[in-house]
């Protein structure tokens, strides 16, 4: 049975994350990113079967293939992060690296600059769960926006096929899960900000140039909304950090090709909506722990009467048995909470993902449907 909410514990370093507190925990980041800088390498995976089956069928070449990128982390719950259209993964969780390393290792899904393959990326993902659960280490899947989709639509054909994959978790913010979700279906209703991006990629042609810049130029305004607000960002990250991430950010929005965010787009249309399959045959779609991460201003990029409100708001039991819906809130006075704004708004999403991971460390590794 679904249920509401979690109560984390007080710790002395969940009261760092408290607002007063925002710069001594920026001070202490730094330093430890300066002492300790990051050491992210590609996967190499040892178990291919999925992968290699797809591109047997067909499924795509190798400018569709993600990249897979490892951090080592000090628990045994490593995560795979899945992020939505832009900015990439290692961005995307830019200010909880930290948090997320201390649980295991961490998996970053680089999506291909130049293609997109929804079947190869699902095989990819078919044996990366398989390797790490192989090696006593259920992961949990870390999935943003878009990247929500891809984990529904990878959990869906998993149970059309019969398969239970077994994972530790799964955690979905500010999901998006098919195209109705961000294209009202209403056609006298004007599409969402990210639904205006995505329309010309949409099309039987190519888009055009002037339809593409215009793409990166909302994409690029979407993610700068966060960080208009200076004094809030100084509290955030360093100068040095802001500019870093802004131009990791902007680089990853104008290097992806014309092919490439087709290739995305279509994916997208290509998701089944979670009302289609509302059904005792496909679920629930795992056991495992879930959390549903709703921001409180979602309304820029999901359309009001998106198929993921409807599931996630009524019936979210029938999908993830264990699981918990939250809207994500930001505190008195400060900026509302935009979709899926993991960086800029990183310690209102830490509470609930930290109270979730001590969850998934308690539970057994035992998640037959």
């Amino acid at each position: 049975m679904a249920t509401s909410s979690f109560n984390p514990p007080v710790s002395f370093r969940a009261a760092l994350t408290a607002g007063p507190f925002w710069p001594v925990h920026t001070l202490l980041r730094a330093t430890e990113e300066r002492f300790r800088p990051p050491q992210i390498v590609p996967h190499r995976s040892l178990v291919t079967p999925a992968q290699t089956a797809a591109i047997g069928k067909g499924a795509g070449g190798p400018q569709d293939r993600a990249d897979i990128l490892r951090e080592r982390g000090a628990g045994r719950t490593p995560t795979i992060v899945l992020g939505g259209l832009v900015p990439d993964a290692v961005e995307q969780v830019f200010l909880l690296r930290r948090f997320l390393l201390r649980s295991g290792d961490l998996y970053y899904v680089h999506y291909s600059r130049a293609g997109f393959s929804l079947d190869l990326l699902c095989a990819q993902l078919d044996d990366l769960v398989a390797e790490l659960s192989a090696a006593g280490q259920p992961p949990v899947i870390l999935a943003v926006s878009f990247g929500a989709g891809v984990a529904l639509e990878w959990l869906r054909r998993a149970r059309l096929a019969g398969r239970n994959p077994p994972i530790g978790g799964i955690v979905l913010v500010s999901p998006v899960t098919c195209a109705a979700d961000v294209i009202g279906a209403e056609e006298r209703r004007a599409p969402s900000l990210l639904g205006r991006a995505l329309q010309p990629f949409l099309a039987p042609e190519p888009p055009a140039s002037t339809a593409v810049e215009k793409a990166r130029t909302l994409l690029r305004r979407m993610f700068e909304a966060g960080a208009q607000n200076r004094a809030a960002l100084q509290r955030l990250m360093t100068s040095a950090e802001a500019e870093r991430l802004r131009h990791a950010v902007t680089t990853t929005i104008r290097s992806v090709s014309v092919a490439g965010a087709c290739a995305r787009a279509k994916a997208l249309v290509a998701m089944h909506p979670p009302t289609d399959y509302f059904s005792l045959c496909l679920l629930p779609l795992t056991n495992a722990p879930a959390l549903i991460l709703f921001a409180e201003r979602e309304d820029a990029v999901v359309d009001r009467d998106a198929p993921v409100r409807f599931v996630f708001d009524r019936v979210p039991g029938a999908y993830f048995p264990r699981s918990s819906v939250q809207y994500v809130v930001a505190k008195p006075g400060a900026a509302p909470v935009q979709h899926a704004s993991l960086i800029f708004h990183a310690f209102e999403f830490r509470a609930p993902l930290q109270a979730f991971y001590q969850r998934v460390r308690r539970s057994p590794f035992a998640f037959a449907a």
